[in-house]
């Protein structure tokens, strides 16, 4: 008997594309997850002219996309991320013959967004916390300051991941980017000021609609919440965004005397090499921490003066 021959039917990569989605679907992905991978798998495919099974094609292509020299490493490590878990697919499903992705990610040393206390101070003055929007968008900032929560957790959060009593909130895995719940504390202020919101809810409001909605009753979206931080950075002169909050906090955190183990965990972060970036003080925090730290305040000035 004769080996029977497995005809490889080649489709066009955005067929692959809805296939690959599809499972990434059923592994659980989140839909900003899935939207990225269309993203930056589209962005990829835009000019190419080759057949999605031409390796060689594919690889020149691949070459010529992350050739460009001033591409920040975030970037050029996230759309590394995209592709490569796309091309893996398509080697599994013998498409290519192996990855196309063969190079290392660039080391990102991490630039941490700073604001400062004294403009972080200046706006919380600017929402009107006698309306709904302006007292959540209050809320929103007091809590990210508090806890360095990522925005998009924080605007999933539902009324009962408060244990307002207890001070604290819960990040459940379904809302928390590394999948694994987490519990963190929150100061008095930012819980009586949570509690206001939660009071001004509408009746009819269930508890799925999340904390931090629109007056309407509708989920606020990261691109929402980044638009009103710019409306108000506008009033400030000063750039804020939802992301350098989250950093605020961790500078700061550290500065006013928390240990970077705690601020991992706070965080979410799923190691400490996200953490670490934080430690990399600007020169004021170092000469601050040298006047005090330093092993020659060890030595008084009469032994100095017969060394």
């Amino acid at each position: 008997m004769g080996k029977t021959l497995k005809l490889l039917i080649i489709l066009s990569w955005m067929e692959y594309l809805s296939e690959f989605l599809t499972e990434k679907k059923v592994q659980g992905c989140r839909e900003r997850t899935i939207k990225d991978y269309r993203l930056h798998v589209s962005y990829f495919f835009r000019n190419f002219q080759g057949d999605v099974d031409d390796y060689h094609s594919i690889c020149n292509k691949v070459k010529e996309y992350f050739s460009t020299s001033n591409i920040a490493p975030s970037t050029f490590n996230i759309r590394r991320a995209y592709l490569k878990s796309f091309f893996s697919y398509l080697v599994k499903i013998g498409v290519l013959p192996k990855n196309p992705i063969d190079f290392s990610k660039r080391k990102d040393e991490g630039k941490a967004r700073n604001v400062s206390q004294d403009v972080l101070i200046e706006l919380l003055k600017l929402p009107d916390k006698k309306t709904f929007a302006g007292l959540r968008d209050y809320c929103i900032i007091l809590l990210t300051l508090d806890t360095g929560i990522r925005p998009q957790e924080g605007l999933s959060l539902l009324p009962q991941d408060f244990n307002l009593p207890g001070l604290e909130v819960t990040i459940r895995k379904e809302i928390a980017k590394t999948k694994a719940t987490r519990t963190v504390p929150i100061s008095p202020l930012t819980a009586t000021y949570i509690q206001k919101l939660l009071k001004v809810r509408l009746s009819t409001w269930n508890d799925n609609i999340p904390v931090f909605c629109s007056y309407e009753g509708r989920p606020l979206h990261e691109t929402s919440w980044a638009h009103r931080l710019k409306q108000y950075s506008h009033q400030l002169g000063h750039s804020i965004t939802p992301y350098s909050l989250r950093h605020s906090f961790a500078l700061l955190y550290l500065r006013n005397g928390g240990n970077v183990f705690t601020l991992q965990r706070t965080m979410g972060h799923a190691d400490l090499n996200m953490t670490k970036r934080y430690l990399a003080l600007n020169g004021e925090d170092l000469k601050r921490e040298h006047k005090t730290a330093s092993p020659v305040n060890l030595f008084n000035k009469k032994r100095v003066k017969n060394i």
